[in-house]
């Protein structure tokens, strides 16, 4: 496992881009909203959930610590 990898989960913005520079913390976090938005457009209810399904399968195997994978499903758990 690579020493930069976090062993907790992050939930504070945590989003960038390598050689870029944004201006506002969260102005990447609304980037990626915006193309997620963008992905989903034109899809049906059933294919709009299946590239979730995709999506979220994708990013867990790049995560692929169990530890932070378990805290998310536990936090994507909680209702506030």
């Amino acid at each position: 496992m690579p020493t930069d990898t976090p062993t907790t989960l992050i939930t504070a913005p945590h989003f960038h881009e390598a050689g870029r520079r944004f201006f506002r913390d969260f102005s990447p976090g609304d980037e990626f909203y915006e193309n997620l938005i963008d992905a989903h457009n034109g899809l049906s209810d059933e294919q709009s959930e299946a590239l979730n399904a995709r999506l979220i399968l994708l990013l867990a195997n790049h995560i692929g610590d169990l530890r932070v994978l378990r805290e998310a499903l536990q936090a994507a758990r909680q209702t506030d």
